[in-house]
């Protein structure tokens, strides 16, 4: 076993941990403690522990370039309008949220410092005193009311506005307590605030060029569609952190370019890696890769406000067409079932049956869709998983006669320009920490992200009750209930849920896996440091 370091005393502990920590080399070291009396094997067991020891210990200083796999002009650090990895991985770097999602998706207080109801519609939110702004202002209640109203704003074009819209009255009771009334029960809203889209801006704030934040970094720089440019925040609330100095981050959209990018050393950082690169990566010396299994999922979306896509027997012919054991062996994943809740989640419906890969059913309602020799333009992002889906899919529809047209469309713009913007689009939709937010950012009939167009008035009034059911039990039922709704109508299939793959240099410390996405969920920036 290896000996403990810190026998050596306070001041020799102090003094070899200031060596490491600036780069002595292991024969200096060795010459310094055997210089102290120590013999070689001794010098080497005490010096194995320290250098084990440290690299444990968070250590400041340092920078990193990361390389996300898309960006454009489209990228913001406006939290109330970010929409994919990039945008939130740079609003966690700016802001801070009332509560963070930890490992097990339970909110910890943050900005907050409690959330107190008795009935789960009526809320007492304090803040913690004395956290400070980007621009020197100090955090107050009219902030976080401000950051909420605005989001409830159409003008505003939040992703989140139907989560925003059920707090119905946002008021403020002192300079650090908040009282919201919502228009039903919810006991998920210390959750809601732990989503991306409800960090925490300044009181009046529309200019969005550069970020104002209460976190971990000052918005040096930031450039849609090119990078940004984070530094260290010295007067950040959370003592000790962040701990590297500053962060690059940027897009190369060519997953083969962004990993060579990695291990020639151009950047430290490659986030979402498909599982095809992770063998090259991992076989490389001084480098890894993370794995974060979600309810990460590809949609297929066939919208049901457009022809000839709003046909339900073409809807069903395209499920029955999802070969999602194939996909699975291709792409790795978990089957999945034409629904959002993934199995690991606690209100996932075991018991809907697995719907088939089953061409003669899918030649049936094909023929009834009366779509016949007519080509279905298909749009995907190039390069993504999504895209290596439809092409499977392409080719079991060639076996009925259906002719799927795919358009490879590049990643600049494509969630801006494409995505839901043709009848037939492929999506990625990140995981989310609740059922009711799931269903309620891409199911519910008035979400702007209700990808298919899909509108059901029952569906709207199950999810607002299981929203505020306290009992368990009702409360799955009611989600199994509208699993089973949106398998047998809605126009999206979901074939697998997939995992997020990073890549990063082994002397990159600090990250671990947070469901809700990659990167720690996107909060990587504050805790991460580099190894001496």
């Amino acid at each position: 076993m290896t000996r403990n370091w810190l026998t050596l005393g306070a001041s020799d502990a102090v003094r070899l941990q200031t060596g490491i920590a600036k780069g002595a080399t292991r024969r200096e070291m060795m010459s310094w403690l055997m210089g102290a009396g120590l013999s070689a094997g001794l010098a080497g067991e005490i010096l194995l522990g320290a250098s084990e020891a440290f690299a444990q210990t968070p250590r400041s200083g340092g920078a990193i370039k990361v390389a996300s796999q898309s960006a454009s002009t489209a990228d913001t650090v406006d939290p109330a309008r970010s929409s994919l990895t990039t945008d939130y991985c740079r609003c966690f770097m700016f802001y801070n949220g009332l509560t963070l999602l930890d490992a097990s998706l339970t909110p910890r207080m943050e900005l907050a410092e409690s959330f107190e109801t008795t009935d789960a519609q009526n809320w007492v939110i304090k803040l913690r005193k004395g956290i400070m702004f980007h621009d020197g202002a100090e955090l107050e209640a009219k902030d976080v009311a401000y950051t909420i109203v605005r989001q409830k704003d159409p003008k505003t074009g939040s992703s989140a506005r139907a989560l925003a819209t059920q707090m119905e009255e946002v008021t403020v009771a002192d300079k650090y307590e908040l009282r919201i009334k919502l228009t039903t029960p919810n006991a998920d809203l210390p959750v809601i605030f732990g989503t991306p889209h409800f960090l925490i801006i300044r009181d009046g704030t529309t200019d969005f060029s550069k970020a104002n934040g209460t976190g971990p970094y000052l918005c040096h720089e930031f450039s849609p569609g090119v990078r940004s440019v984070a530094r260290r925040n010295p007067n950040y609330w959370k003592n000790g952190k962040p701990y590297l100095d500053e962060i690059e981050y940027f897009s190369i959209q060519d997953e083969t370019a962004r990993v060579n990018a990695l291990l020639a050393g151009d950047i430290q950082v490659a986030s979402q890696i498909s599982h095809r690169l992770k063998r090259r990566i991992n076989a490389t010396r001084g480098f890894t890769v993370m794995e974060t299994k979600s309810g990460n999922y590809d949609s297929f979306i066939l919208r049901q406000d457009a022809s000839p896509t709003n046909n339900p027997d073409l809807v069903l012919a395209m499920k029955y067409l999802l070969n999602r054991e194939q996909m699975r062996g291709a792409l790795e994943g978990t089957v999945g079932n034409d629904q959002p809740i993934d199995p690991t989640h606690r209100f996932y419906f075991a018991g809907l049956p697995q719907r088939p890969f089953d061409l003669d059913k899918a030649k049936f309602h094909f023929a009834k869709s009366g779509l016949g020799n007519t080509a279905l333009p298909a749009y995907a992002m190039n390069g993504s998983a999504g895209a290596d889906k439809l092409v499977m899919l392409q080719q079991s529809a060639k076996q009925i006669g259906f002719n799927i047209d795919i358009q490879r469309m590049p990643g600049d713009g494509y969630w801006s320009r494409v995505w839901m913007k043709y009848p037939f689009t492929i999506g990625n939709i990140n995981p989310r920490p609740s059922a009711d937010i799931l269903l309620s950012l891409f199911y519910k009939s008035d979400s702007p992200w209700n990808e298919s167009a899909w509108k059901s008035e029952k569906f709207d009034q199950l999810l607002l009750a299981a929203r505020g059911e306290t009992d368990e039990a009702k409360r799955k039922k009611m989600y199994g209930d509208m699993q089973v709704m949106i398998y047998e109508t809605n126009g999206v299939g979901i074939p697998l849920f997939g995992s997020f793959h990073d890549a990063y240099i082994t002397k990159l410390k600090g990250l671990s896996p947070i469901p809700t996405g990659g990167m720690m969920g996107f909060g990587f920036g504050e805790n991460v440091w580099l190894e001496g």
